[in-house]
């Protein structure tokens, strides 16, 4: 398993291995996950009171709010991708 620790703004870090999306948190169903979030305790707010730009979903359906663009989320998480490629036969 995956154990390596993705960045996601003010000094906080997720485990690679249990992100399943990130997503803007503009739309309307984005808002609504994370007020049903809110309302089960599942709620991670990493954003040290600035504005939520990426939305993570982890594999235990806590939802983790982030300052950082989602693009550039996307991009820390792709060099874990293109290795996995790499190790395939």
């Amino acid at each position: 398993m995956d154990r390596r620790l993705i960045n996601i703004g003010f000094g906080n870090a997720v485990m690679a291995a249990r992100v399943v999306a990130v997503v803007n948190p503009k739309s309307s169903p984005m808002k609504k996950l994370k007020d049903e979030a809110r309302n089960e305790g599942k709620l991670i707010d990493a954003t040290e009171g600035r504005r939520t730009r990426a939305i993570l979903i982890t594999d235990s359906n806590h939802v983790i709010l982030s300052s950082v663009q989602t693009e550039t989320l996307t991009q820390r998480f792709q060099p874990l991708a293109d290795q996995g490629e790499e190790e395939q036969p």
